[in-house]
């Protein structure tokens, strides 16, 4: 039996009372990268939304063999974050109370922070390059800063599974590789399960053990990055003819030209 982060069967997903997927079954290998990609609208956001249970579901989905529905909310936070494609700052908040904010599945109400909390934050902010700016406003941070922020945000969880719908959006290439090398070392040293959707189709073949490529609502092919990246698959998902060569260092699937 394969050892599985995250599972779902049978799952259908609607959006304003419209199907998006429908009967889907899927899953996800623990200590595993999973690049998630497919046109725009063929339900790789939704399906995020439904596997971390923002959206409501029919179907079964199991986060370490255990029913999301039978688990609280903040016994999934303990197990799985997500990230969304557009987090929205709060106002007047420094980076290590942003940060902060991952230990609530650990708090009680009206509870503060115990010492393991503060080092829990203090690692995070050590791991993740921010202990410098800590106590900077998050606003005034650049794109790239604040995706590292929400991610040592997720860190703080200490969860095992971190969902992110398109990490690298609105970020210049630099910081693209930055926010990726985070999460490909992530996994490589916590084996942190990284399940995410992207668009550059050569950064999903360079960081990802595995590719689900979707379509229409449905998941058509998946599999390693040199079976799913070929000039055949990308003519059915997208409608271009590929060009196809081998990344000199990687040796990753890379598109060259498409038309």
């Amino acid at each position: 039996m394969k050892d599985e982060a995250l599972l779902a069967h049978n799952l259908t997903l609607s959006y304003q009372k419209k199907i998006i997927i429908d009967s889907l079954d899927i899953s996800f290998l623990k200590n595993h990268i999973s690049v998630i990609i497919g046109p725009n609208g063929c339900g790789k956001s939704t399906l995020l939304k439904g596997l971390g249970r923002i959206l409501k579901h029919d179907g079964d989905i199991l986060l370490n063999n255990k029913n999301i529905l039978e688990l609280s909310t903040k016994e999934i936070a303990k197990q799985l974050a997500f990230l969304p494609q557009d987090s929205i700052s709060p106002e007047d908040s420094t980076v290590r109370e942003v940060v902060a904010l991952g230990r609530y599945p650990y708090q009680g109400i009206f509870q503060k922070k115990t010492e393991e909390d503060e080092e829990i934050i203090d690692n995070v902010l050590n791991e993740t390059g921010l202990k410098s700016i800590a106590n900077e406003n998050i606003q005034t941070l650049s794109g790239g800063q604040k995706q590292r922020v929400w991610i040592a945000m997720a860190l703080c969880q200490q969860t095992q599974v971190i969902l992110l719908d398109e990490p690298t959006t609105y970020l210049d290439l630099g910081h693209q590789l930055e926010i990726l090398n985070l999460l490909k070392e992530l996994n490589i040293k916590k084996g942190i399960t990284i399940i995410m959707v992207l668009h550059d189709l050569n950064l999903a073949a360079r960081f990802s053990d595995y590719m689900i490529a979707m379509k229409s609502g449905a998941v058509i092919y998946q599999g390693h990055p040199n079976d799913v990246m070929t000039p055949e698959i990308l003519a059915d998902l997208f409608g271009i003819k590929a060009f196809i060569g081998k990344d000199p260092i990687d040796k990753t699937p890379i598109c060259l030209r498409f038309e």
